[in-house]
């Protein structure tokens, strides 16, 4: 079992920025890649961004490219989700995402359906006020 906890989440001006964490405990962090999905009430959980376990492997939703970067620690078992110029539409709760590499730990950058993620976090929620 992968246990997955995010951290820093909060309040923040618009165009401001926020790093959120996701820290792994339990069953070894090796192996998965990781990943960030949010949710809005009443709306289906979307991707945000995927890494890779080696970590060269990144794979981002268009609508964040240039604002957003995910970036992995495995010494620290830890994922990241760095977000910059935030908007207030971007007030939603973030959910840490690892799945299984299944050997391909440095091409395999995660399921971008939120279906096919085999563990998550409890979700952090990002609020941008305009």
């Amino acid at each position: 079992q992968v246990q997955l906890v995010e951290s820093g989440g909060g309040l923040v001006q618009a165009g401001g920025s926020l790093r959120l964490a996701c820290a792994t405990s339990g069953r070894t962090f090796s192996g998965y890649a990781m990943g960030w999905f949010r949710q809005a009430p009443g709306k289906e959980r979307e991707f945000v961004a995927t890494i890779s376990w080696g970590g060269g492997s990144t794979s981002l939703a268009d609508s964040v490219k240039g604002r957003f970067t995910i970036s992995r620690d495995n010494a620290k078992n830890t994922v990241y989700l760095q977000m910059n110029s935030l908007k207030p539409e971007y007030t939603v709760a973030y959910y840490c995402a690892a799945t299984n590499s299944r050997g391909s730990y440095y091409s395999f950058t995660g399921p971008r359906n939120p279906q096919d993620v085999d563990y998550w976090g409890q979700g952090t929620q990002v609020t941008v006020s305009s």
